[in-house]
């Protein structure tokens, strides 16, 4: 567009004013995060999903990380086609920078593992305080303990459906996640956090077979 920045890689971003920028077309990158999520919800339901529009480069620690668990992938090009097992496979996972398992898939997993065949353990190498989420997913039973960084996770067979809250976006993700699989009903407070980062995920999530209604609460 004709900007003048340097520093890209560094801690130091420069930009130079220019009198104006001309017009681009550009095309968005896909969400990885929302393609990871869409892949763990099918993950935990044992179900099986075809995504398109997908970077595969950009979710390849989320693709493995759910082989190691059991699921059967297949990638072409831009697509991913996703088979669960009927009951998912406990996983150990350390979140790292770019290129290393996403900081924001790290609550999603965490709910799939809690009905995990086996002890699983999480660890949150990015960022502090991002197992809020945790205390609403032990409403639902899941046994999960946390010393310091980790989350140690004893999978259990079955989820019970609870009123529970969004405590961030991605600790939201994690509570639609488990509610999939949960048993009875699941309602879930705070909503606006997930609709800030998952477009229509309630109408996809339909598509996909799922009972789920949307309703904003009243200010």
């Amino acid at each position: 567009m004709g900007a003048k920045v340097e520093g890209a890689g560094t801690n130091i971003i420069k930009i130079k004013g220019v009198k104006s920028l001309k017009n681009v077309n550009y095309n968005i990158m896909p969400d990885r995060i929302e393609a990871g999520t869409l892949l763990c919800m099918t993950a935990i339901t044992g179900g099986e999903i075809m995504l398109e529009d997908v970077n595969i480069e950009h979710i390849n620690p989320v693709l493995h990380k759910l082989q190691e668990s059991g699921c059967k992938i297949k990638t072409e090009k831009n697509k991913v086609f996703l088979e669960a097992p009927k009951r998912l496979k406990a996983l150990d996972i350390k979140t790292m920078p770019h290129p290393g398992f996403p900081t924001d898939m790290q609550s999603v997993f965490a709910a799939i593992l809690a009905t995990a065949k086996g002890t699983s353990i999480v660890v949150e190498n990015i960022f502090e305080n991002r197992y809020r989420y945790i205390n609403e997913l032990q409403r639902m039973g899941a046994k999960i303990t946390v010393e310091g960084r980790a989350a140690i996770i004893k999978g259990t067979k079955k989820l019970i459906g609870a009123n529970v809250k969004s405590t961030d976006l991605r600790g939201g993700a994690a509570m639609c996640t488990a509610a999939l699989a949960a048993k009875g009903i699941t309602n879930i407070g705070n909503i606006e956090y997930i609709l800030r980062g998952y477009e229509n995920l309630d109408e996809k999530l339909l598509t996909l077979g799922a009972s789920i209604a949307k309703k904003m609460e009243s200010k």
